[in-house]
């Protein structure tokens, strides 16, 4: 926490604007089924089978209990949340500021959304308001069925919490997504464990992985994953794309802002993992991802850094 506020690199967040697709209305209404949009952080907008769906949604201008302190987004998000469709679901991994947003749940519950999320977190959403028909609360390995879609909570290793005393009284969750032949994993927060095989060889393959790379630090090996096990992460899986997630929105630890994306794909260039890096509002055809351009070079202080650069001494876990 001392470093966290006394001694911040500067470059953990950007010197300049970052690159943002701007997406209204009519570029949806016609988006193809299996269609992602990252919107931010660990916020996925995706369409399947006629429907639309978001992950962890955060609107909110800082990841904090209050908006006038706290990590500030880097970036607006492609859409406004007035300006989304019809929403059919959410799924929520926990209950962290940076994966909760207060306001979007009661927005989206307002529109008639249903929420999908670990034991526990439907007690929150209640307490704001939502209708207890709206929520939908699971345990590891508890499946669901809605509109085709079949829905798994799979374990992850991290905690929860709000407020400093209400920690690990709710539970964090990863999702699995399958679509018939398609499936998709959602990791949310997690350190690296085994649990990740076990899933792979359950659930597996994937066809597309969207796990998080970013806000970690050798400290907390426990709850926050480093890129290097972001990948093994993916491979444990059985994964055919990597998406990485849980980056370019939020300064959450003490790496530039930009070093998840350098690491992560200097490793999948090595390994022969096929990586997709799209801009925020960029369309991704889950059926057949594109692997995007390295967005963040545009980025003044950002530009042609080599990934080696960015490795300090305790960084890589083997």
């Amino acid at each position: 926490m001392w470093d966290l506020l006394f001694n911040k690199p500067k470059n953990t967040v950007p010197s300049g604007p970052i690159p943002v697709r701007k997406l209204a209305r009519a570029h949806l209404d016609v988006a193809p089924d299996r269609s992602l949009y990252r919107l931010g952080h660990s916020t996925l907008l995706l369409k399947l089978r006629g429907g639309w769906w978001l992950t962890d949604p955060v609107f909110a201008r800082r990841a904090s209990p209050v908006q006038w302190l706290g990590p500030r987004r880097f970036h607006a998000p492609p859409i406004a949340l007035r300006d989304l469709p019809p929403i059919r679901g959410v799924l929520l991994s926990h209950d962290h500021y940076d994966h909760l947003d207060r306001a979007a749940v009661r927005a989206l519950a307002w529109a008639g959304a249903r929420f999908y999320m670990p034991l526990g977190v439907g007690e929150r959403l209640a307490a704001w308001g939502v209708t207890r028909s709206l929520i939908h609360q699971f345990d590891w390995w508890q499946d669901t069925e809605v509109d085709g879609l079949r829905l798994t909570a799979t374990p992850a290793q991290h905690f929860s919490g709000r407020t400093l005393t209400d920690r690990n009284r709710t539970l964090w969750a990863s999702w699995v997504v399958e679509d018939d032949d398609f499936r998709l994993f959602f990791s949310g927060d997690s350190g690296y464990f085994s649990g990740f095989k076990t899933i792979g060889d359950r659930l597996g393959p994937f066809d597309v992985t969207c796990i998080e790379t970013g806000a970690y630090n050798v400290d907390w090996p426990g709850v926050h994953m480093q890129p290097e096990e972001t990948v093994r992460a993916h491979q444990d899986l059985r994964g055919r794309w990597l998406l990485p997630i849980h980056n370019g929105t939020f300064d959450l630890a003490m790496h530039a802002w930009y070093e998840p994306f350098e690491r992560v794909a200097a490793l999948a260039r090595a390994r022969g993992i096929a990586l997709a890096t799209p801009m925020f509002g960029e369309h991704v055809l889950l059926d057949s991802p594109h692997p995007g351009v390295s967005w963040w070079r545009s980025v003044p202080g950002a530009d042609d850094v080599p990934a080696r650069a960015l490795q300090q001494p305790g960084d890589i876990r083997s």
